[in-house]
Formats: structure tokens, sequence, C-alpha cells
């Protein structure tokens, strides 16, 4: 697979492109362009909010990574993550009708993003953050979302949540357990960990725990950056201590958004009766399907293709932004993501152990996404 997505890329020289959606003739020249355009432009300098109607912000959003925290690979620096930008865009407009335009950054300070952000602005109809790291992603979506009249969206925390949530859904109705009554651990507390949890708090969950490489998260612990101290006062209301292995002792679900290979089955005996394991991390999850399966594991998920329920943001952005053009909203609200998460699960009208998410190019999801955002 290696090989051949080498050979594509060099026969291809990239995965998008821009076409017209006029023909050029000498009858067209003067309308597409000078002089007819001028009437365009001088409405737009009248009124603003005519550049939502009459340009490619209509539909365009704007793919925007540093290269800081790509896929499995890390921070590998924006030239590498380009591919995978443009790998986003691709499926924005095959699934969403969603034109997207890969933008790499020869940066990696805070400022300088957020600047160089709301200088581009002006061109897109929406911003998708791609691929930068915690805790910095978290300041740069915030603060764009304050100062910016168009949606931001970082997909790496918010997509994860929304699609984990829908999973979650339809995996409690299988074990016929509630979410307020069960004792979550969620392994990773990076851009999707975060996010995941506060979804799952917004939703109704009430016993989460967090996990990071050195155990678990507790107030008071040392050495926990800004971000971990915030979820440490939302999480863990016991202040429970100790390793991934104690906590996940008497846990109903465990979700990985973090390493491989962290659990064993005797870890997963140990959660309480049928158990809901969501093992995420790629390409090799915290544990493998049929280990955990082993285990004890009632509903298991994994980020991974070739195993059942695959947990993949592609099932949230395309229609989150979809909607979201269509409808000018300008926040995707907590509300929101919510809504989303429960518009992918109900396309699974009888879930399964084995069937709990749609299949990831399933063209009814994006679709069942955008209406959400109907006023």
């Amino acid at each position: 697979m290696e090989l051949s997505s080498i050979k594509l890329s060099k026969k291809i020289g990239g995965k998008i492109e821009i076409k017209s959606k006029q023909k050029l003739t000498k009858k067209s020249l003067p309308i597409l362009y000078t002089p007819g355009v001028a009437e365009v432009s001088k409405a737009i300098a009248k009124d603003k909010k005519l550049s939502f109607e009459y340009t490619i912000r209509k539909n365009t959003v704007a793919v925007i990574s540093d290269g800081s925290a790509v896929l499995g690979l890390g921070n590998i620096g924006s030239e590498a993550a380009l591919p995978v930008m443009e790998g986003k865009a691709l499926l924005f407009k095959e699934l969403g009708g969603v034109d997207a335009i890969p933008i790499v950054l020869a940066t990696q300070d805070t400022e300088e993003i957020i600047k160089t952000v709301k200088y581009l602005a002006p061109t897109f109809g929406g911003i998708n953050l791609e691929d930068i790291s915690a805790p910095r992603c978290f300041e740069i979506e915030e603060r764009l979302k304050k100062e910016l009249d168009i949606p931001v969206f970082h997909d790496d925390q918010h997509g994860t949540a929304i699609v984990v949530l829908a999973g979650l859904i339809n995996a409690l109705k299988v074990v016929k357990k509630n979410i307020k009554n069960i004792k979550i651990v969620i392994s990773g507390t990076g851009a999707a960990g975060v996010a995941v949890c506060k979804l799952l708090l917004k939703y109704g969950a009430k016993n989460i725990i967090m996990i990071d490489s050195q155990g678990i998260i507790y107030r008071g612990r040392q050495g926990l950056n800004e971000s971990k101290i915030a979820i440490a006062k939302i999480t863990n209301s016991k202040n429970l201590k100790g390793t991934i292995r104690d906590a996940v002792i008497k846990a109903d679900v465990f979700i990985g958004v973090s390493a491989p290979n962290l659990l064993k089955k005797d870890d997963i005996k140990k959660m309480n009766k049928d158990a809901i394991v969501f093992a995420m991390a790629n390409p090799v999850p915290e544990i493998m399907p049929a280990e955990a399966k082993n285990g004890g594991a009632k509903v298991i998920a994994t980020g991974r293709s070739d195993y059942p329920n695959q947990i993949n943001n592609v099932l949230a952005f395309p229609g989150i932004f979809r909607g979201a053009l269509d409808n000018k909203i300008k926040q995707i609200t907590g509300i929101y993501k919510i809504k989303a998460a429960k518009a992918i699960a109900g396309l699974i009208k009888k879930p399964t152990s084995d069937r709990i998410v749609p299949e990831a190019l399933d063209p009814k999801v994006s679709k069942a996404v955008a209406k959400i955002f109907t006023r």
C-alpha cells in the first residue's frame, strides 16, 4: 500500500485540482473577468456579506495545518503534512460536495498561526483546522472562533468526539446501559481525548477518568499543563490516583486515543460485564480487537477499516461543513455536535456488537449530518 501511494502521488501530482464552472469563450470572457467582474466587486464593496453569495466563499473551506501532529507521524512539518491535507480536501468534495483548499503553514507559533488564518479568512466560508498539536490547538481554535465570523472547527478534536459519541450511543443500546450510570476511562489527553471527554460530559456522562502517559489525571498532580488542570476539575470526582490498569477496574467503557498496546485481556476482564472498548490508536490500537474480545468486551471499535466499527472522522466533517455553509452557521456549538452524533447513530436502526456506526463512505451520512443545521 505504501509503495502504491507513492506511485500514485508521483503519477497524478496531487489529489485535487481546480476546475472552472463556466466555459471560457470570447463571449463569456468580459462577463467572467474584466470589465464585467467589476460590477460584482463593486456590489461586494458595498456589502461584504455578498461575498458569501457571489464568490467561492459560498462553498469553500480552508484545511489548515502546521504539520505538528500529523496522523500517527507526529511533528513532520508543513511540507510533509500537505499530502494529508490534500486527502482531507478530497474527502470534503467527494462526501460533502464542499470545495476545500489545503494550506500548510511554515510556522508553529500560536500567534503567527492565528494572525495568518485571520488574514486568509476573507477567502473562505469556513476554517477546518487539522493536525495541530495540543495544547496549542485549544487556544488557536478558541481565539479564532471568537475573532472570526465564519465557522472554525478543529477536526482532530470535534470530528473525533462526534463519531465517538455516535458509536457510544449505539454501543450503550447493545449492552443496555445508561451513560449517566457508567464509568468511562479515556486514555489520551491531547486534542481528541479532551474533546471526547467534554462532549460526553455535555451528553450526560457523570463519571469519567482521564489518563495520560503518567497515569490518572487528578487534582493536585504535579506537572500538569493548563489543559490537564482544567480537565482534572471536571473529571475523576473521587480524585483517584494510579495507572491505566487501576483506572479500568470496574469501568464500563474504555476509549483510547493514545498509544499502542496499553492494555491486555486481563485488564478487560477487570472491567464490568459487557464492557465497551474503543481502541482507536492508529495503526496499532491500545489493545487488539481479538484480545479485547477474549477479555470479555462486548462491543469493540477501532480507528481501522479492516475491523468492524471503524470510528472515522469522515463520518462527521463533510456533513458538518455542508450544513454550516448552506445555513450560514457561524459557530458549531456543542448542541450541534450532539445533534450530529445522534444523526450518525440514527442511521443504524438495529445496532449490534459489530455494527454501531455506518460505513465510512456511506453517502447517506453527510446528508443526515447536514440536515441538523436546518433552521
